[in-house]
């Protein structure tokens, strides 16, 4: 459209149609399609991507009103487009695995809080346990927590926002095998790194996965966990953790 309009007009040897002639002349390149698509696919390259199974810690998922971990009330658009201006490959630390990653981000743009609390004999009559499968092609695992209206209100502290966040990744071939092993529909996307998890905490290094995690993941990638065994020194590092959390 901008090349027929303007071609019409009769050029000139002026300063101005000088200047004219230049910025149509770019106006024009920008228009080439290889140019345009080339582009475009620059500005539509990122790094992360929310994977479907983080999907419950957004507000804006019907599954998020059961989770009981970090939930955030940003959507899921605005959250990755934030996370991947932070992105640097230099920032990626190493997981349990050599296809997982974390990435600590400063938490100043969402309201999630801390949701870990050590566990006290003022509060530990408040714990719940229930057999729970984090979807329906997982085995149901004993699972334990502080309900947020027994420890929170009434006179009791809310608890603080927390200082970063943990984006714990995956990559796209470990998110593609997975999908595959529970019979799930092939994942489209492209994006190198999948974020499975967002952990709101006060420091800027992993807390220990919980042991029951680490459990599933040994179960294999057909019941829900990732396929890697159990090391049982990690295993009774994050005991030591969460026996008090």
């Amino acid at each position: 459209k901008y090349s027929y309009r303007y071609l019409e007009r009769p050029l000139s040897t002026s300063k101005s149609s000088f200047h004219f002639m230049k910025v149509f002349s770019l106006l024009f390149a920008v228009s080439s399609p290889s140019i345009r698509l080339r582009s475009l696919s620059n500005m539509a390259t990122k790094a992360l991507v929310v994977d479907p199974f983080c999907y419950r810690q957004f507000e804006e998922n019907e599954a998020s009103k059961s989770y009981k971990g970090a939930i955030f009330s940003n959507s899921m658009e605005e959250f990755t487009k934030i996370v991947n201006e932070r992105y640097s490959e230099d920032a990626l630390k190493d997981g349990y695995a050599p296809f997982c990653k974390h990435i600590f981000v400063l938490n100043d743009f969402t309201d999630a809080r801390v949701n870990v609390l050590p566990i006290t004999s003022d509060n530990e009559s408040l714990l719940r346990t229930k057999y729970e499968a984090r979807n329906e092609k997982e085995l149901p695992v004993l699972t334990r927590w502080f309900p947020l209206e027994l420890v929170t209100g009434e006179g009791k502290p809310e608890l603080p926002i927390a200082k970063y966040l943990d984006l714990i990744l995956y990559s796209r071939e470990q998110i593609n095998k997975e999908n595959a092993a529970q019979g799930s529909e092939p994942n489209k996307e492209t994006a190198p790194w999948g974020i499975v998890s967002i952990k709101a905490q006060d420091v800027d290094y992993e807390l220990p996965m919980t042991p029951i995690t680490a459990m599933r993941n040994a179960l294999g990638k057909a019941e829900g966990g990732s396929g890697v065994p159990l090391v049982r020194d990690a295993y009774m590092h994050a005991y030591s953790y969460w026996k008090d959390h």
